[in-house]
């Protein structure tokens, strides 16, 4: 064999090695072929093509308003979707982000009275909400403009973006920290034979596995304060809720996602394994779990799944808590959900767990 025939040999057989060993490893080809899949079908489905976006809106009524005319006009455009609430609630509602806007009607009719437009300039949809409104109730009234209309303008720490975001942002850190941390110092382990030497001594693997998810509470402290004080400090972002019954969910939410981190590496021999199941665990609940959008924004059909995510229900406590200042009496399908993912994972983890 020539000299050259040779060379063109080896550069096709090293070819050849170098894609072997790629396919081989299930991480590189989750990052490379499968998570740009999952993201545009996640994002895809989120910010689809859905025609005009709900407009959600409250009118406050009272004895001898004209609520009902209001509800009325309102009611010929389909995009408008109305709440008839008494003022403190009309009030929470605006406050928490739930409605763009409130109608606060005058007398009946409504034709006779003015009506008030209460919203916050800083919110996109707020100022569309009221051009929409307005358009209806004109139109309803006969489009000449004879209903007369005031505004009043409001900021209300809640109904901001970043009120949104760093409850999802707290949510996802606990997600990363227990699952990764944790993990990867048991596959680690592993792959040194550490547990191997372990199975010499007295403890046992329920003593082993809980000292992990004990380790994770100095950690939680610290995630907590830097992410929750950074957002009120920096940002303003509201905490409405009680601190102590925060502290609850956040403690029973990083054990959740600990046990899950268990049940992950108590099979995985190496970190590359294990790296990609937990990307595959979590990558779904990234896009799903509202943590950057609101997961309202997927088809009615997945939202059961969506809702299953312990994620989705670490976020929803987590928001209801700090935005809305619910307390756990009123989260008690949230915690249930998350606690039932502690347990199972936990008990799983116990069951499939090797030292070697």
């Amino acid at each position: 064999m020539s000299k050259r025939k040779f060379s063109e040999s080896s550069i096709v057989q090293l070819t050849l090695v170098r894609f072997r060993e790629f396919i081989r490893q299930p991480e590189a080809v989750f990052w490379t072929f499968v998570f740009p899949l999952l993201l545009a079908v996640g994002l895809g489905l989120a910010f689809r093509s859905r025609g005009p976006d709900e407009v959600k809106v409250a009118v406050i009524t009272r004895a001898g308003n004209a609520a009902a005319d209001v509800q009325r006009a309102l009611a010929s455009d389909s995009t408008i979707t109305v709440e008839a609430l008494d003022d403190s609630a009309a009030a929470r509602a605006l406050r928490t982000g739930r409605i763009a806007l409130t109608i606060n009607p005058g007398p009946s009719p409504l034709s006779a009275g003015a009506v008030e437009y209460v919203y916050d300039t800083g919110r996109e949809e707020s100022r569309t909400a009221r051009l929409v409104v307005d358009q209806a109730l004109q139109t309803g009234a006969g489009r000449r403009n004879i209903v007369r209309t005031s505004e009043r303008y409001i900021t209300e720490k809640g109904s901001r973006y970043i009120d949104f975001v760093i409850p999802g942002l707290l949510g996802m850190n606990l997600l990363g920290s227990g699952v990764w941390g944790i993990g990867f110092g048991i596959v680690d382990s592993r792959g040194k034979r550490l547990l191997k030497r372990f199975m010499a001594t007295p403890m046992s693997r329920t003593e082993y596995l809980l000292s992990f998810l004990l380790s994770r509470l100095a950690f939680l402290i610290l995630e907590v304060i830097t992410l929750v004080g950074f957002g009120a400090i920096a940002f303003g972002v509201p905490l409405r809720g009680s601190l102590i019954e925060l502290s609850i969910i956040c403690l029973v939410s990083a054990l959740s996602f600990g046990a899950l981190g268990l049940l992950i590496a108590s099979r995985a021999k190496t970190v590359e394994g294990v790296s990609g199941l937990m990307n595959l665990v979590m990558m779904p609940m990234w896009i799903f779990s509202g943590v950057f959008f609101s997961s309202a924004n997927f088809p009615d059909a997945v939202q059961p799944v969506i809702k299953a995510l312990p994620l989705t229900s670490v976020n929803d406590a987590l928001r209801a808590n700090m935005l809305e200042g619910t307390p756990l009496s009123g989260l008690g399908l949230e915690m249930a959900i998350i606690s039932g993912w502690l347990v199972v994972s936990f008990v799983l983890a116990l069951k499939l767990f090797r030292w070697r």
